[in-house]
């Protein structure tokens, strides 16, 4: 399996949803194709589906799980300030927002 990316996009210009005409070539040892074919096998998957779940499902996870970041004191001061104001009942849609359990479908990707 031998990959190189074809297309430089940024994240946010990428449809994951739009046509499957960008390539990605993979080195893999020995022990890694036999593994990676074993386990489409196992699943009915051909390798490309296997492959593209199986990374997809991970950076999907990576990027779900993007929670720490740097800040000055000065920064984290004025941060923790906002977070400790109380939220303007005014603002229906936030305090909708804040207040309702949200769920991610992440199945149409």
């Amino acid at each position: 399996m031998n990959t190189t990316t074809t297309s430089h996009q940024t994240e946010s210009t990428i449809d994951l949803r739009a046509s499957k005409d960008s390539r990605l070539n993979l080195r893999v040892t020995p022990r890694q194709d036999h593994l990676i074919r074993r386990a489409a096998n196992a699943l009915d998957k051909s390798i490309t589906e296997f492959i593209m779940d199986s990374v997809s499902l991970e950076a999907e996870r990576v990027l779900a799980d993007q929670r720490w970041f740097m800040l000055s004191d000065t920064e984290w001061n004025r941060f923790d300030e906002l977070l400790e104001q109380p939220i303007d009942s005014a603002d229906a849609k936030l305090l909708d927002l804040l207040t309702t359990r949200q769920t991610v479908d992440f199945t149409n990707l």
